[in-house]
């Protein structure tokens, strides 16, 4: 019964947008419709995370009964019913959000023929990407998610909105271009695009095509997830939206790019050894990304840059290989899409509330609004990496299983295939910069508190201080007028703020699910027998 629960989650999006676009102009039906869209199929996705995590096996649906290789494959695991459950919640609370600034601006920036509809096919394109079984499948779960994306990104029409989008844009297509290239090549060479079958035949073919193909997927997957050096695109696109996609944006996407990582790694090329090579892409990320963050004066972009840092987290413990490294990945990628788009909308009512995004038109926040002040610093120092927050416990388990696999204190068979940990001295430089980044990321977002919040409004004329002579304005900045917050952008972002700290509270039961999800991934064949019971034609 609950197998065709699996198809509805990507069914009920592209319904939903289909009878929001026929609604029109109605918004409150087309609210409605959206909200009972996002909250039916977090249930379905709790359901099944329920069913999966009792049996310790997965579900695997054939759509139109084809069976596989030949039909398209729908697989739910312990890890795709968590991406889809967090997915599911933020885009609903974003929603809300959504809803209440379309009301307070009588939908000027969000038009709801056209915000509803396409809002419901970006979720369904998420959605998709998270359960498909096949290379294909994914491919066209990533283009509904970005074709979507373009839309929501250009909302408003202005110029900077629109340049941005042609960036993104032209960024978007020339990774699918990589993806579809590396779909192709695969095909040619196992005669299949089934990620179970791939994962036998794949191993068959000679190492260096092994190579070839892999690094195509990684490049294509790396541009999405804006891993360094692929992620110049990201600041100057992302904050030019509306605060609702940005959010989601920032929240999201670059995990979908993380999340196929991940099933490449641990499913497709797991003869394929790149431990080294995600270990040095992990540390320059979150180096390079934290050092953009220090520069700007603008919130949007302060938090672009310390989004490319932090998805270098991600990259280092999936390089690590292991496990334990695995387990705290899965974790910290809860974490970071909770309190990455809670922060983005929290800044969008410091915007409406304030006038501007930037920390040397900003002051007199905290005795103006305390709700935003505690609003802004519970995810702040979230993301900060305060004790006992997500994001320490997050980066306490990712440094904790560098140190195991670089003390050999991780045991052979905890490790994900035949991949093996890189050298001892690489982990502990990653572990370093990678506190140093948290640390870094620390002062970044206390100077903007301490100059946003606590600092006079009196003071703004004329101010100078060391906090803010190295920093840089974003092109194009412009002040607006001080408006009232509504209530229903306060309630989501209220929302959540709490969602965060409970991902704290709830800390060691979510750490156990990300094991369990993590031992899911260590060997290959469990999947594979997934998809095919009887074994691999």
């Amino acid at each position: 019964m609950t197998d065709a629960l699996v198809p509805l989650m990507v069914l009920l999006p592209l319904i939903g947008a289909a009878v929001a676009l026929m609604l029109g102009r109605r918004f409150r039906a087309q609210m409605l419709v959206s909200t009972l869209v996002l909250a039916a199929v977090a249930a379905i996705a709790a359901v099944l995370l329920a069913r999966v995590d009792e049996s310790g096996s997965g579900i695997a649906v054939a759509v139109g009964g084809w069976a596989p290789p030949f039909g398209i494959m729908l697989v739910v695991d312990r890890l795709s019913a968590i991406m889809i459950i967090i997915s599911s919640l933020m885009l609903l609370g974003v929603l809300v959000y959504a809803v209440g600034q379309g009301i307070a601006d009588q939908h000027r920036e969000t038009p709801v023929s056209i915000f509803h509809p396409t809002y419901l096919i970006l979720s369904a394109g998420v959605f998709n990407a998270f359960i498909a079984g096949d290379l294909f499948n994914l491919y066209v779960g990533f283009e509904i998610l970005l074709s979507a994306s373009y839309v929501l990104l250009t909302l408003g029409g202005t110029g900077e909105r629109i340049r941005a989008g042609v960036t993104y844009i032209i960024v978007s297509l020339v990774s699918s271009l990589f993806f579809l290239s590396a779909i192709a090549l695969v095909y040619g060479a196992t005669g299949t695009a089934n990620i179970a079958q791939l994962s036998v035949r794949l191993a068959e073919l000679p190492q260096d095509i092994q190579l070839i193909l892999h690094l195509l997927l990684l490049i294509a997957f790396g541009i999405k997830a804006a891993v360094f050096p692929l992620s110049f695109w990201l600041p100057d696109s992302y904050p030019t939206a509306p605060a609702p996609v940005t959010a989601v944006f920032a929240g999201l996407l670059t995990k979908v790019g993380v999340y196929a990582i991940i099933r490449t790694e641990t499913v497709l090329f797991t003869e394929s050894d790149l431990s080294i090579l995600f270990l040095v892409i992990g540390g320059l990320t979150l180096a390079i990304g934290i050092l953009g963050a220090l520069t700007q004066a603008d919130i949007k972009r302060l938090l672009s840059f310390t989004l490319v840092s932090h998805i270098g987290y991600m990259i280092f413990g999936i390089g690590l290989a292991s496990v334990a490294g695995l387990a705290a990945t899965i974790y910290y990628v809860i974490h970071h899409i909770s309190v990455q788009t809670t922060l983005f909308l929290t800044t969008g009512l410091i915007e409406r509330f304030g006038g501007s995004t930037s920390i040397t038109r900003l002051g007199g926040l905290r005795r103006a609004s305390p709700m935003l002040a505690v609003l802004f610093f519970v995810p702040a120092m979230n993301l900060g990496g305060i004790p006992p927050f997500s994001g320490f416990l997050g980066k306490v388990g990712l440094f904790v299983s560098g140190a195991d696999a670089a003390g050999g204190a991780t045991p052979s068979t905890e490790t994900l295939g035949t991949s093996s940990p890189g050298p001892d001295w690489l982990i502990w430089t990653v572990v370093a910069i990678g506190a140093a980044t948290s640390l870094v990321t620390l002062y970044a977002l206390a100077r903007f508190w301490n100059l946003a919040f606590w600092r006079p409004k009196a003071e703004l004329e004329g101010y100078r201080s060391r906090l803010i002579d190295s920093v840089q304005e974003a092109p194009g900045a412009t002040v607006i007028a001080t408006r009232t917050t509504p209530v229903l952008m306060l309630a989501a972002t209220s929302a959540l703020v709490v969602l965060t700290i409970a991902l704290t509270v709830f800390a060691g039961p979510l750490f156990d699910l990300s094991s369990r999800a993590a031992e899911n991934l260590r060997d290959a064949s469990v999947y594979v027998s997934l998809v095919f019971p009887g074994g691999v034609r």
